[in-house]
């Protein structure tokens, strides 16, 4: 790798799973930082991670005071990772839904030019394992409607293992994103989109999480609902926008 990668890893009851994620990402990246970003898990989730921290000093933890949503859980990974100099940055889930194999080839679409590499499933070698005919459908739509909206042709706007350069989260002033639930992966890419960045999607298949429960609910569903138009047309659009043209929506990259 050429310059130092952190990944970042939001925690809300994974206990039965971060231990063999972050070994999956110490065994793919080595060199690479991981960071826990714990919002006050109830399983016994922080003081896991805790003990893993001290057992390898390439773990760090940050424990936050209750659940406040995975977007903001982000923002302070992020800030942590630029703080302590990071040149890319990854989010990824931490209920092994990504596989962490698939992340030398993100961070090297990033080490390659792209701002944002993007893990997606609905490019051409992408796909999902483990679902029911119900969840794929949900996806689907939540993928289609967001891309309807917005106007672009990035195919799995919705996906949340992402590499980005640090640069590009810089310019894309993610602190202030306002989405609180997973729409906040629709809300970076679209703006890295409108701001000209250049975004690669690479095929990866999505499992479903090994133990425990999803965090989907339906206050989340209803965010991604208006807050999508609202990114687009609301009168508290980012004030980084670009003038749209169709150069501002590169082409996705289809594997």
């Amino acid at each position: 790798m050429a310059g130092s990668v952190w990944v970042i890893l939001p925690t809300y009851d994974e206990a039965e799973n971060l231990e063999a994620v972050v070994g999956g990402v110490r065994a793919a990246l080595p060199a690479a930082r991981v960071l826990v970003v714990d919002d006050g898990s109830r399983d016994g989730t922080a003081e896991l991670a805790d003990e893993l921290a001290r057992a390898d000093p390439g773990v760090a933890v940050i424990h936050r005071p209750g659940k406040a949503g995975i977007g903001r859980a982000y923002v302070a990974g992020f800030s942590a990772a630029l703080s302590g100099g990071a040149d890319f940055v990854v989010e990824m889930d931490a209920d092994l839904s990504h596989d962490p194999a698939d992340l030398p080839r993100l961070v090297a679409a990033a080490e390659e030019g792209a701002d944002l590499a993007l893990g997606s499933r609905y490019v051409a070698g992408g796909g999902v394992a483990d679902w029911g005919l119900d969840r794929r459908v949900l996806s689907r739509f939540g993928c289609a409607y967001a891309r309807h909206v917005l106007g672009v042709r990035v195919r799995d706007l919705t996906g949340g293992f992402k590499c980005f350069r640090a640069a590009a989260l810089q310019a894309i002033d993610y602190p202030s994103a306002g989405a609180q639930g997973y729409v906040f992966q629709v809300e970076l890419t679209w703006r890295a989109l409108r701001a000209g960045l250049t975004v690669v999607e690479l095929p990866i298949t999505f499992r479903e999480r090994r133990h425990g429960r999803s965090k989907m609910s339906a206050r989340i569903a209803r965010e991604a609902v208006w807050r999508v138009p609202a990114l687009r047309f609301g009168p508290r659009r980012w004030r980084g926008l670009v003038p749209e043209a169709p150069s501002a929506d590169p082409l996705a990259h289809e594997g």
